[in-house]
C-alpha cells in the first residue's frame, strides 16, 4: 500500500510514458499529477505508438483507473479528442479516467495568449502555444475556471463574464485584436460537461479513500526537474513544478503516503526549445543521437537538441527528488559509438565548481570523463548480465557518480524491451 513517483530527471522528454506505461503493472491507480498538453508521452506497445497529452499513460492498462490531478491544466478540446481516440482504439476508458474538480481549464483565451506574449518577447522561451503558462497565470491571480465550476451554469457566467473583462482588455489594448464572448466560452464548456461531466470528482478524496483500502498509486508528472518553474533553469522552464513538491501538491497526498521515488534518465541528453544545455553536442555526434533516439518532440514535432550524460545535473535532481533509484532509459541508442562522453563535473574561470551551476550556466564548462563504447544490439537482451561489459561498465560509472541505484533499464522502444537491474 502506498504510492511510488516516477520524475523526469533532466529535461523532459526521458521516456517516462514507458516507464510509467512499465510501473502500472504493479499499480491500481495512475495519477497525473501536473502541467498540460504540452507534454507528449509516447508508449509503444506491441510495435504500436501510442501518444499521450492529457491522460496517464497508465491507460493502455484495460484493469487500471487514470487520474487527472488537481494540478494539472487541462485543454477540454484536446482532453475530448483523446478520449475518443482511445475509443476508436477499441479501448473502453471513460468510465476509468476521473478528473478532480480543483483542477483549472485551459480556454480558447489561455492559447491565444500564449502565442501573442510569446511573439512580442525578445527572449523567445520557445513555448509549445498550448496556454499553460496564462493557465497558470490565472489560477494564481483566482481568476481561473476550474472543473468543479461547470456544473452551476448561473456561477458560471459570472465567472466567464469576470475573467473576460481583463482579457478581453489585454487583446484590445495590448495586442489590438479582438476578444472572446461569453456565449462563445459557455458553449464549448457546456459541452464539455455533457461529454465529461461524469468524470469530474473530489480526486483528493478519492485517493485518500483508496489507500486507506490498500490500493497502490503512481504518480507521473510531465516534463523533468531542470524545467521545474523554481529549480529548472528559469526563465526556460515550464509553468509549473514537475519535482516531488509538485507531486504533493498536483494531488492532495501528503509525503507519508509516499514509497520510492524513481527518476527517469536518458542514457544522454536532451532538451527542446531555448535555454541552456552545457553538454549539448551540435556536431555530427549530436546529430546521430538525434537520429538514433529519434529525437523529435510528441507535442511540436520540433527535434530535440542533443548532447552527452551529465552526473551533476543528475546528483542535484536527486537531491531535490529524493530519488530511491533511477530507470534508465534508450541505453539502445548510444550502440556504435566508439567513445562516450560523460560530464562528471564544471568548470567557471577555469575553476571547479562542485555542483550543478544551476545560475551560471552560460558560462560554465563540463569536464567530460571517456568511456569505450560497444557494437551490439542491446535490443535483445532481456537480463542486466545480458548486456556487454562496456555496457555494464557504463551504467555501473553512473551508478557510482551519481551516488545513485539504476533500478530499471530499457533497451528499446517496446513495452517488452525493459527490465530490472538484479
Amino acid at each position: 500500500m502506498g504510492c511510488n513517483v516516477v520524475i523526469g530527471s533532466q529535461w523532459g522528454d526521458e521516456g517516462k510514458a514507458k516507464m510509467v506505461d512499465y510501473f502500472t503493472r504493479e499499480s491500481d491507480i495512475v495519477v497525473r499529477y501536473q502541467g498540460g498538453a504540452n507534454a507528449g508521452h509516447t508508449v509503444v506497445v506491441g510495435g504500436k505508438k501510442y501518444v499521450f497529452h492529457l491522460i496517464p499513460s497508465g491507460i493502455l492498462h484495460k484493469d487500471k483507473i487514470c487520474v487527472i490531478g488537481n494540478g494539472v491544466v487541462l485543454d477540454p478540446i484536446q482532453f475530448l479528442k483523446e478520449v475518443e481516440t482511445l475509443e476508436e482504439q477499441g479501448f473502453n476508458v471513460k468510465k476509468r479516467i476521473f478528473i478532480s474538480d480543483c483542477l483549472h481549464l485551459i480556454l480558447p483565451y489561455n492559447i491565444d495568449l500564449d502565442r501573442e506574449m510569446e511573439s512580442m518577447r525578445d527572449d523567445k522561451l520557445g513555448t509549445t502555444f498550448r496556454g499553460i503558462g496564462p493557465s497558470y497565470a490565472d489560477k494564481c491571480l483566482r481568476i481561473g475556471i476550474r472543473a468543479g465550476d461547470i456544473f452551476d451554469e448561473q456561477q458560471l457566467k459570472l465567472k466567464i463574464d469576470n475573467v473576460l473583462k481583463f482579457k478581453n482588455l489585454q487583446f484590445e489594448k495590448m495586442f489590438n485584436t479582438e476578444g472572446y464572448t461569453p456565449a462563445k466560452i459557455l458553449k464549448l464548456l457546456k459541452n464539455f460537461r455533457i461529454k465529461a461531466g461524469d468524470m469530474i470528482k473530489n480526486t483528493q478524496r478519492y485517493l485518500h479513500e483508496s489507500l486507506s483500502k490498500g490500493k497502490n498509486i503512481l504518480l507521473e508528472g510531465a516534463q523533468g526537474y531542470g524545467l521545474d518553474v523554481d529549480h529548472g533553469t528559469y526563465p526556460y522552464v515550464t509553468s509549473s513544478n514537475p519535482t516531488i513538491g509538485g507531486a504533493l501538491l498536483g494531488t492532495g497526498l501528503n509525503s507519508f503516503n509516499i514509497n520510492e521515488v524513481i527518476g527517469i534518465s536518458k542514457a544522454y541528453v536532451t532538451r527542446v526549445g531555448e535555454g541552456p544545455f552545457p553538454t549539448e553536442d551540435k556536431g555530427p555526434d549530436g546529430d546521430r543521437l538525434r537520429v538514433n533516439g529519434s529525437e523529435f518532440g510528441s507535442t511540436t514535432g520540433r527535434p530535440r537538441r542533443c548532447g552527452w550524460f551529465d552526473i551533476e545535473l543528475i546528483k542535484l535532481s536527486a537531491r531535490i527528488n529524493g530519488f530511491t533509484g533511477i530507470a534508465l532509459t534508450k541505453i539502445d541508442v548510444l550502440t556504435g559509438f566508439n567513445s562516450i562522453k560523460i560530464a562528471t563535473g564544471y568548470k567557471i574561470n577555469g575553476k571547479d565548481t562542485g555542483y550543478f551551476p544551476s545560475a551560471d550556466l552560460d558560462k560554465a564548462v563540463p569536464v567530460y570523463d571517456e568511456l569505450e563504447g560497444w557494437e551490439e544490439n542491446l535490443s535483445k537482451c532481456k537480463k542486466y548480465k545480458q548486456l556487454p561489459k562496456a555496457t555494464r561498465n557504463y551504467i555501473e560509472f553512473i551508478e557510482k557518480k551519481s551516488g545513485v541505484p539504476i533500478t530499471v533499464i530499457s533497451v528499446g522502444p517496446d513495452r517488452e524491451n525493459t527490465f530490472k537491474k538484479e
